[in-house]
């Protein structure tokens, strides 16, 4: 699953891929937010952690992967 995070007054975001579940992920940021947490942690599919401040947040996409099509399409 590809994630793409916005952050307030930066020019760019934060995009990455995870092996996680939607859910897990959706829970993982909406529990942050609701509780005013300072951060959460989202890690890729390379082992990597992100540390995201939740006061920074302007918004996260989330979607699946489109394979690429390989050849023509008539």
């Amino acid at each position: 699953m590809d994630i793409r995070i916005g952050i307030t007054n930066s020019p760019r975001e934060i995009n990455f891929s995870t092996d996680a579940a939607i859910d897990d992920v959706k829970k993982t940021i909406g529990t942050a937010l609701s509780d005013k947490a300072p951060f959460f942690e989202l890690a890729d599919d390379k082992g990597n952690v992100f540390v995201i401040p939740t006061e920074g947040v302007a918004y996260v996409e989330l979607g699946n992967e489109e394979s690429r099509r390989v050849g023509f399409v008539a």
